[in-house]
């Protein structure tokens, strides 16, 4: 209760303070610089002037908050990077030779890539199916309602939840896990299964689909409702079947919609770092390029040279796919 109680106090005081900085700065600035009661050159500077400041006075804190926690680490993560393991020893290029010799880096690049290819398609694909069923039924909001909501579960807390479905009890005792119960129900043997190398980390991967499978459904769904009636009217005239409408008519129009869908859950599963922390830590080859960093930065006395360089890899392959995605839903905004 504790916790509950300053978690309400925390957010109350959090708004109350956003609304005291917006109505204090303007209140503070509308009276240095007043416009009302005067006129001529004099009430026209003031009114450009607070037409020119107000912007900051909103964009400032975000500015201020992007500059302290997103410009200073990227500028100290390269500058560690050249540095040694407590941060003050220039070693230039040593720690990214270490890196691309290490097996656990080749590993969790490995299984990076596996992640690229199996949660962005198959949450993408999901999204899209599931967007287009409830479309046609009475109950779809309902279910998107259920879809939608694991979206609202932090990764840690879904992480939890899958622990139960895949937890594993010894052979010959009651098990709690829903997969080894179903298992062991239909005659089979129960498995540990975040523990099988290279299989445990598909078992990881359908924690973050569940998730992000309510987000492309989301999206898709109100870009499926974009489409112009009068398309798929002339399809139906021309005797196209569903199918065909649905792969030759609705997903070309919605192309560009996917592809920004399928490039955000691909940043997202590129920095994936809490599921992996709470159901294996990165034993049994389940390491990633994010819990890898995690451990040389903050553990074993922590390195921060191997450490930020580790982090400088993950931000060169996260800003390209980042700027394209950008590019790509600005496009999508020009067209509409």
């Amino acid at each position: 209760m504790q916790q509950l109680f300053f978690a309400v106090l925390t957010m109350i005081a959090g708004v109350l303070a956003c609304a005291l900085y917006f109505f204090g700065t303007n209140f503070i600035l509308d009276r240095l610089l007043p416009s009302k009661g005067l006129s001529g050159p004099q009430a026209s500077r003031n009114l450009r002037l607070t037409n020119a400041i107000r912007p900051w006075l909103f964009l400032g804190p975000a500015l201020i908050t992007l500059t302290v926690y997103l410009v200073y680490p990227v500028i100290e993560s390269i500058r560690l990077s050249f540095h040694g393991r407590s941060g003050i020893e220039f070693v230039g290029f040593r720690n990214f030779i270490w890196m691309f010799n290490d097996g656990e880096f080749r590993q969790s690049i490995f299984n990076n890539f596996l992640w690229l290819l199996v949660v962005p398609a198959l949450a993408t694909f999901f999204g899209l199916i599931i967007a287009a069923l409830t479309d046609r039924i009475w109950w779809g909001n309902i279910a998107k309602t259920l879809i939608f909501m694991p979206m609202a579960i932090s990764f840690v807390g879904a992480s939890v939840i899958w622990k139960f479905i895949y937890d594993y009890r010894p052979e010959g005792t009651e098990q709690i896990g829903i997969l080894n119960a179903l298992v062991v129900y239909f005659g089979g043997s129960p498995e540990a299964w975040v523990t099988l190398p290279f299989w445990n980390n598909f078992f990881l991967m359908v924690i973050l689909i569940w998730i992000q499978t309510g987000f492309a459904m989301v999206i898709l769904s109100a870009a499926l409702r974009g489409i112009p009636e009068e398309t798929v009217e002339a399809a139906v005239i021309d005797g196209a079947n569903g199918l065909q409408i649905f792969f030759k008519i609705m997903i070309p129009q919605i192309w560009g919609t996917i592809a920004v869908v399928w490039t955000t859950i691909t940043i997202t599963v590129l920095k994936v770092f809490d599921i992996v922390l709470a159901m294996t830590n990165g034993q049994w080859q389940s390491q990633v390029l994010a819990n890898l960093m995690f451990d040389w930065m903050f553990r074993g006395g922590g390195d921060f040279g191997r450490g930020a360089a580790i982090a400088l890899v993950i931000m060169v392959l996260v800003v390209p796919i980042m700027v394209w995605n950008i590019r790509n839903a600005n496009k999508e905004m020009e067209g509409h």
